[in-house]
């Protein structure tokens, strides 16, 4: 696979320096609403990054080599090849990535109906995505030793994937959903179980992370009406969250970071609390971000071949995509876009490289970014 997005790539090599510039310019001691200039078009997700993006999932949710377990074993025996201990979500090196490697899919045939691989994507789904394989999948995680397994990040993926099944139009989704729906529901289970007896927020900026697993839960939780999910996450979130202030945001990155933990905890809020507490409550929390004033700047990787140095470019995708979803809910809050856009534009040409350490996950997280952004106004 060779890099795309080439017409990107000036606007992006140029947005690292621009960002800097105007974020200096938009300091505001008045705390006024600053008009930032629209330089970098938001970019928009199209059939042709489409076809490109959709050659990710369709090179790794049937690649099962390398691949990195996070199993527990409990005996000799208990060793087994991927395809035999995750018959469905055995690819893209690890089962969180499989699990967004078919979102990711999902994503693109819902879209684009005209989708180049459409017919092989959804052969490739069909013929892993199976009752009997989710059996397989669902005993696992009733084995002793891996009941936390993939808690929470997979957890949330999970139920992101099932939510966009169960919102596709079309009778092979339909059926799709109803396959997977078994292992969901044990998800949910976990979840609704796990955070009651969460005494500490997880703020770090990568799998682990509480407020990014509780964003993606609640919206499976609204959209499917579990309300004990729903209520589960609304309160742990307030409890952990809702007296935060001003959040050390210039602190980021830390250098595996593939999520802004300060932009995490805003994802989920603005999900949780009603407006106007939430205005309140964010200005507090990221002093003059209604101004359009945040201390960041495009995230650097030294070496893609690094399956953690990588995770950088993760962080520039995951940080557009809260800022979008923020500007979409609170039109206010639009001066953050430019922002957003010049950490995806930055990002976009480098996803699609030869390189498995950042192919076999990184168009999950560009998809939803560009996702997000077809919603700001």
């Amino acid at each position: 696979m060779k890099y795309f997005f080439y017409a990107l790539l000036a606007i992006g090599v140029s947005s690292c320096n621009d960002v800097t510039n105007k974020q200096e310019n938009q300091v505001n001691p008045d705390n006024v609403i600053v008009e930032v200039e629209d330089k970098i078009p938001t970019p928009q997700l199209n059939l042709q990054q489409a076809n490109n993006l959709a050659q990710l999932p369709l090179h790794c949710i049937e690649t099962e080599y390398p691949n990195k377990m996070g199993h527990v074993t409990a005996a000799p025996e208990d060793q087994k090849r991927p395809t035999e201990q995750h018959p469905v979500f055995y690819g893209c090196f690890d089962w969180h990535s499989a699990v967004h490697g078919y979102w990711s899919a999902v994503t693109l045939l819902k879209q684009f109906p005209e989708l180049e691989a459409r017919e092989e994507l959804l052969s490739k789904i069909k013929r892993n995505l199976t009752a009997k394989n989710i059996e397989v999948e669902i005993a696992y995680l009733h084995t002793e030793n891996n009941k936390t397994f993939e808690r929470t990040y997979g957890w949330a993926w999970l139920l992101k994937l099932q939510q966009e099944l169960d919102t596709w139009e079309d009778a092979q989704g339909k059926e799709f959903a109803l396959i997977l729906q078994p292992l969901t529901d044990v998800v949910v289970e976990r979840y609704t179980e796990y955070l009651p007896k969460l005494n500490y927020a997880i703020r770090v900026g990568e799998h682990s992370n509480t407020a990014f697993g509780m964003a993606f839960a609640w919206d499976y939780a609204t959209h499917a009406n579990k309300t004990a999910l729903k209520n589960a996450i609304e309160s742990k979130a307030k409890e952990f969250y809702k007296n935060d202030t001003d959040c050390p945001i210039s602190w980021e990155p830390s250098g595996y970071d593939f999520l802004s933990p300060c932009l995490e905890e805003v994802d989920i809020m603005r999900r949780i609390l009603p407006e106007t507490e939430f205005h309140s409550w964010v200005n507090k929390f990221l002093p003059k971000i209604s101004n359009g004033k945040l201390d960041i700047e495009i995230g650097k990787v030294s070496d893609r071949s690094d399956g953690k140095l990588v995770h950088i470019d993760g962080l520039n995708l995951s940080r557009a995509w809260v800022l979008y979803g923020l500007a979409a809910q609170y039109p206010q809050y639009n001066n953050l876009t430019e922002i957003a856009d010049a950490h995806i534009t930055n990002t976009l040409p480098n996803l699609v490289a030869d390189d498995y350490a950042g192919g076999h996950w990184l168009g999950s997280f560009a998809i939803y970014a560009l996702q997000n952004a077809q919603n700001v106004q």
